[in-house]
């Protein structure tokens, strides 16, 4: 006699969450329970309340939205209204992607869209076969796994930005030009710093270009090559820093739906209570915005570590002895 084995805790509670949205107990555009509160909630690990999270999105019943969290989807239907594959997944290739005609390009752009749209963790190589309406195993003629596809990725969008040659005159206008160019993608694609390693840098060409554009931007100090690899590496990595609680910031409002003024605001008589008592007679003098003017602290960084390296040079200290 065998006994059956019971379902894994993250489908019970899938299978329960699945009821209530289609049975209307939430209807499209209502608030789904965070991960956090999925966690509290069914007494489970975050790790278990995240994949319960991951299957409701890639059966199509919830969707991120920026400031309200996770939500149930608007276009959802009961798997009595459409076709559908293995665990839920939709069989109608998406318009804009004729049978036949998937490529390298439309699979790294789709990757590239859920990524922008529900951050790096959502992307899995069944949630775009999912996407582009194909077979899972049709998507590793172009990529080998989850890895190459994040590391391709992120070299797509690097490959967004236009490099001048030779560039704006003077090495500090050209290494602002290539900072602020870096800031502005990883504004527009908030996953790129969790996806840019410079330990283990990615050797993928259009990550290498702005690798090779700043050293030749270095070009007329005279510098030896490891300094200037050095500054190569550090830059970027300014810019990650701040990308990294830009993107952190965003995942906070979609995870509970409060922004960042709206925080301040709940956390406003604490911190009146706080600075009314006098013991922080500088800080109380602050304006509430300045530390959440993340362009402003970029502004600030790079400034002050381009002044520093124009000091190194004029000391000499970088230079070949």
């Amino acid at each position: 006699m065998t006994t059956q084995r019971p379902d894994p805790p993250y489908r019970r509670i899938v299978a329960e969450l699945r009821t209530r949205i289609l049975a209307g107990d939430l209807r499209p555009g209502d608030r789904v329970p965070s991960i956090r509160q999925i966690a509290q909630r069914w007494g489970v690990a975050v790790a278990t309340a995240t994949k319960v999270v991951a299957a409701l999105r890639d059966e199509g019943l919830v969707e991120a939205k920026v400031g309200a969290g996770t939500v149930v989807s608007g276009a959802r239907a009961s798997r009595r209204e459409r076709p559908a594959g293995p665990a839920g997944l939709p069989t109608a290739r998406q318009p804009g992607v004729p049978k036949g005609s998937l490529n390298r390009r439309h699979v790294l752009r789709a990757a590239i869209a859920i990524a922008d749209a529900e951050g790096l963790g959502a992307v899995s190589m069944r949630r775009l076969a999912a996407e582009l309406g194909a077979g899972p195993m049709s998507l590793y003629r172009h990529v080998t796994g989850k890895d190459e596809l994040v590391t391709q990725m992120a070299d797509e969008v690097f490959g967004e930005v236009e490099l001048p040659v030779p560039g704006p005159e003077g090495w500090r206008a050209k290494l602002e030009l290539i900072a602020y160019r870096q800031w502005e993608l990883s504004r527009r694609h908030l996953w790129l710093p969790r996806a840019v390693s410079f330990t283990r840098p990615l050797l993928v060409p259009n990550m290498m270009a702005h690798t090779e554009w700043t050293l030749r931007a270095l070009d007329e100090l005279g510098l030896p090559m490891e300094t200037r690899l050095r500054e190569a590496l550090t830059l970027p990595a300014l810019v990650r820093t701040v990308a990294l609680s830009m993107a952190e910031e965003t995942e906070a409002e979609q995870e509970t739906g409060v922004t960042l003024d709206g925080w301040w605001l709940l956390q406003r008589k604490r911190a009146d209570e706080l600075l009314g008592t006098g013991q922080f007679p500088l800080l109380a003098t602050l304006p509430e915005e300045t530390g959440s003017d993340l362009d402003g602290m970029f502004d600030y960084i790079l400034a002050r570590h381009l002044d520093g390296f124009a000091v190194m040079m004029s000391r000499g200290a970088a230079r070949p002895r």
